[in-house]
């Protein structure tokens, strides 16, 4: 076997992969609908204070993406993880509609762009922290220039900061915590059919 066909191989998705990023999406979108509730509770606060502050608590809705990625190792499981999830949270009942299919499919596409551009071989935490930030800097990109964006009317600078604070929490809260999540999920074994069984002994930075 050539090693393109190796690659191309690797590549393909596996009934088991398919049944686990379903699992994890259906798991995101119960963390949507949860975290949408807590952010309801928390941005009045913020908003009080500075309102481009509430991008702090994006992270939460980019999870999915992250986390997919970094358990099934395949192109596109950042972008479905993160879609179906934001499905579940609209069939669940989003507060802020159908407007969430969109943005689940541009944070699942930030993530996945970054593991594309490392040909889906590196998965260690700088690469999880990075796909954070970009799933992060397409959340803030969307909310504020999308013509449903929440934060549209913002003022330029406002704007700014609010995707800053986007592609911070994304990096922290769905990249860090997703690698964290990974590793302490491969102790277990349960992660035995997959690439990332061993990225609980994988380097941290190489």
């Amino acid at each position: 076997m050539s090693t393109a066909a190796i690659k191309k191989t690797g590549y393909t998705w596996r009934i088991v992969d398919i049944v686990v990023a379903a699992l994890i999406a259906i798991a995101g979108g119960v963390i949507f609908w949860a975290w949408s509730q807590g952010a309801a509770a928390v941005s009045p606060p913020m908003n009080a204070v500075y309102p481009p502050l509430t991008g702090l608590i994006a992270g939460g809705w980019m999870i999915p993406a992250v986390l997919g990625m970094l358990i099934i190792r395949k192109p596109g499981a950042a972008l479905f993880c993160e879609t179906v999830a934001a499905m579940g949270e609209l069939i669940m009942g989003s507060p802020y509609g159908a407007s969430v299919l969109f943005s689940g499919f541009v944070q699942g596409l930030g993530a996945e762009i970054i593991f594309a551009i490392f040909v889906y071989k590196k998965f260690n935490l700088p690469i999880a922290l990075l796909a954070g930030a970009a799933a992060g800097l397409f959340c803030g990109l969307n909310d504020s220039f999308a013509p449903w964006g929440w934060n549209i009317a913002y003022a330029a600078g406002d704007k700014l900061a609010y995707i800053v604070f986007t592609a911070i929490s994304g990096a922290i809260i769905a990249g860090a915590l997703s690698w964290i999540a990974t590793r302490g999920l491969a102790r277990t074994g349960v992660l035995s059919s997959f690439a990332s069984r061993k990225a609980a002994s994988e380097p941290v930075f190489s």
